[in-house]
C-alpha cells in the first residue's frame, strides 16, 4: 500500500489543475540510478498501463508498475515546502539506504 499525506495529495491536485490533466493518476516509479542504486521517478498519467497496480490514497489514483511494486510497498510520499524550495518526500520501508537528496535509496 502507498500513502500520499494530505500535502502530497493536495500538491498532485494542484499540479493535475496546472497542467490540464484533471482526472489523471500519479505514476510512482523506481529506477535504476541515482546515488544509492534506485531512484523515484514520479509524473501525471491519463491511464494506467496495463500491468499497472492502481490504488487511491487523498483523492489521488496512484499507478505502480509491476517491477516497481516490491520495492516501494508501504512507500508514505509526503510533499514540504521551504526557504530552500519545495518537493515530494518518500519514506520507504525497503529502503536500506538512501542518500541525502532523499530522491534515490538503495
Amino acid at each position: 500500500m502507498i500513502v500520499l499525506t494530505p500535502e502530497a495529495a493536495d500538491a498532485v491536485k494542484a499540479a493535475m489543475v496546472k497542467t490540464g490533466k484533471e482526472g489523471a493518476g500519479l505514476r510512482i516509479m523506481v529506477e535504476a540510478g541515482g546515488c544509492a542504486g534506485y531512484k523515484y521517478l514520479i509524473g501525471l498519467d491519463h491511464e494506467p498501463r496495463e500491468d499497472d497496480a492502481v490504488i487511491e490514497s487523498g483523492g489521488v489514483k496512484v499507478f505502480i508498475d509491476p517491477e516497481s511494486q516490491p520495492l516501494i510497498s508501504g512507500l508514505k510520499v509526503g510533499f514540504v515546502e521551504s526557504f530552500e524550495g519545495s518537493g515530494f518526500t518518500f519514506e520507504n520501508p525497503n529502503a536500506g539506504a538512501k542518500c541525502s537528496c532523499g530522491k534515490s535509496f538503495g
